[in-house]
């Protein structure tokens, strides 16, 4: 399933092609390239907008003691990455009208280091990165005290962050969010003009 969506995905730039050969190869090879018992394993995550504000989500990462974006493992059974992402994504924030945004495809393929901790030695994630979008953004609820929830905009989110490959899915975000931006102008301006009275005599 996760080979069908890389098959349309067009990675840019050189760490980006790098890591997407490499995931290729993991798809290639024998076993369950979900298990959590490889060294590198594929791993599904969304970086959540509310684009009528413009705003992203990021959830406090204890293990990692950083702010990213939500998402996880498969479980067992599971092989489709926007399923595995989608359910992490509303499992993390409580979130019940998550739908991919602005489209249903990748937005970002990455390799991830992951430090040693919860019994496990150090590893990589293959990560497959979508967008989402939620309308109802205040109703985010935490899934456990130690994993807050920050709605932030995209320039507080650099900030917050800092140097992670995150930064990558913002600069995404922010052009899909940019382009729904011009699209609502569109829209709204050609609403006013189709209210203007007609000057026109009949």
């Amino acid at each position: 399933m996760a080979n069908e969506w890389l098959d349309s995905y067009q990675p840019a730039g050189e760490r980006e092609a790098a890591d997407f050969e490499r995931i290729r190869a993991l798809l290639a090879g024998h076993g369950n390239p979900w298990s959590r018992s490889t060294p590198l394993h594929l791993t599904a995550s969304a970086l959540i907008v509310h684009p009528d504000s413009a705003r992203v989500l990021l959830r406090w990462h204890q293990r990692q003691r950083r702010w990213l974006q939500v998402g996880g493992h498969g479980d067992p059974g599971e092989s489709d990455p926007l399923a595995i992402a989608l359910r992490e994504a509303r499992e993390e924030t409580g979130l019940p009208d998550l739908a991919a945004w602005p489209d249903v495809r990748l937005h970002h393929v990455v390799i991830c280091d992951v430090a040693p901790g919860k019994g496990e030695p150090a590893h990589e994630h293959a990560d497959l990165r979508y967008l989402m979008a939620t309308s109802t953004p205040e109703a985010i609820k935490p899934e456990n005290a130690e994993a807050p929830l920050r709605w932030l905009t995209i320039e507080d989110a650099r900030e917050l962050i800092g140097a992670n490959n995150l930064q990558v899915t913002l600069d995404r975000a922010e052009q899909a969010l940019a382009g729904y931006g011009a699209a609502r102008h569109a829209v709204s301006s050609n609403d006013h003009h189709s209210r203007q009275p007609s000057t026109r005599c009949s």
